[in-house]
């Protein structure tokens, strides 16, 4: 492995390896023109991607959300994953998936060309230790995104913009809010505890359906907890004994602040908690080959 390979990760980019800091696409790509295409963020503890399948089928079914035919086979991008993984020398890492409908002058109409198809591994992003224990803060913001959040498209301004928001008033996150029904934040799922049950909004055309949203609902489940999908309005939200968020970089991050709302007692509560030891333990089941 190249010293390059370790400073900047690995690319594979339409069948050439190289990395981040040279692998370059057309101007004309699809992707820059109009944000044409599909994308996955997996993550990988001990040198092991986690729920890769779970993220490949839910690209397959993005890409065909988009009418846009994925590149290679399903088991094939898997393959080609672990492989890139397994280069990069990374134990903590994130893979990275992207696929345009390609390259070709600037038009509405769909180019007669090939996908643009990207996967990269990368160094991953770690969770600050000190939120995990004292919980975070979030802001609200309006969704004002497209009618198909359930399709992970790289065309995500509106997030940007909320993500944004929450950065310069030092939030952790944005959670998005439509007719006063809490969707999702910029890039996770919420889950909130009360009255002895938790809940989360329904996974439909407002939200994209999260790999560790889904994973948790498996896993409050296995634990006995009721999980309700359904629309959450926002004061219900703030009312909430617990609110926590969940997603590929965050994992199940606790909520202690909405706005200049305190939740709860304003301390991470037992129920994220035994949610979250349950979700390292898949992990580490993971890493050792045991699921």
């Amino acid at each position: 492995m190249e010293e390059q390979d370790v400073i900047s990760g690995v690319v594979w980019l339409n069948g050439k390896l190289t990395d981040y800091s040279t692998a370059t696409v057309s101007i004309e790509d699809r992707g820059f023109y109009f944000g044409d295409g599909v994308y996955e963020v997996i993550r990988v503890y001990d040198g092991k991607p986690f729920g890769l399948d779970r993220h490949l089928n839910r690209l397959e079914r993005s890409a065909a959300g988009i009418e846009l035919a994925l590149p290679m086979p399903l088991a094939e991008i898997g393959e080609l994953a672990k492989d890139l993984t397994r280069r990069s020398g990374r134990e903590n890492a994130e893979i990275y998936i992207q696929i345009t409908r390609g390259r070709g002058r600037r038009n509405h109409v769909f180019p007669e060309s090939e996908p643009t198809f990207l996967v990269g591994v990368r160094e991953g992003r770690r969770i600050p230790a000190e939120l995990l224990h004292t919980g975070c803060s979030v802001i609200t913001r309006p969704d004002e995104r497209w009618a198909r959040c359930n399709l992970k498209t790289i065309g995500l301004l509106p997030n940007v913009l909320a993500k944004e928001a929450a950065h310069r008033l030092g939030a952790a996150e944005a959670l998005l809010v439509r007719d006063g029904l809490v969707t999702e934040g910029t890039s996770s799922n919420v889950f909130i505890w009360k009255a002895g049950g938790l809940a989360t909004p329904v996974a439909d055309n407002r939200i994209l359906p999260g790999i560790t949203r889904e994973i948790t609902i498996e896993l409050a489940r296995k634990l006995g907890y009721e999980v309700a999908e359904r629309d959450i309005p926002l004061g219900e939200l703030l009312d909430a004994d617990e609110v926590f968020i969940t997603g590929t970089t965050v994992e199940m991050m606790p909520v202690v602040k909405v706005d200049d709302h305190r939740i709860g007692n304003g301390m991470p509560g037992d129920v994220r908690g035994d949610l979250h030891a349950a979700f390292m333990d898949l992990i580490q089941r993971n890493s050792k080959g045991e699921v």
